[in-house]
């Protein structure tokens, strides 16, 4: 059992370092929306170690460049890591499962939108101004 989890680790450790991309025509909106959703997420990050490590004084192990040395080594893991994973074929199945099954989804049409969320709006306010009423 153990030697199971080993090599899928190391399967998925050796899958990050490939350039292959895995089903390439498959399932493409439903990875790029996640890559470009993880990349975002690792874009504000490196923002935010920026932004703390510029407000931060007397970082003196620190080198000067560090602010923006730091945010891009993580920005571009980030990315790098994004793309990796979406493609990861475990990760990649299950992302091309999903768009299979929003194609099957029947959307409404913007009336019918425009009708149930007029009802759900309505509902709401008057659930609210009742509670409102009872305190």
């Amino acid at each position: 059992m153990s030697t199971d989890k080993a090599a899928s680790a190391s399967s998925m450790f050796q899958e990050l370092f490939q350039f292959a991309i895995y089903k390439r025509s498959q399932g493409r909106i439903a990875r790029q929306v996640t890559a470009a959703a993880l990349m975002i997420a690792f874009a504000v990050a490196a923002w935010r170690l920026h932004d703390f490590m510029t407000n931060r004084e007397g970082w003196g192990w620190a080198f000067s460049g560090s602010r923006y040395v730091f945010p891009a080594i993580v920005l571009v893991l980030g990315c790098w890591f994004a793309f990796r994973i979406v493609n990861y074929p475990r990760f990649a199945d299950f992302l091309i499962a999903v768009e299979a099954e929003m194609n099957k989804v029947s959307w409404p049409s913007k009336g019918e939108l425009y009708r149930s969320s007029f009802v759900v709006i309505f509902v709401l306010l008057a659930v609210s101004a009742k509670a409102f009423q009872m305190q």
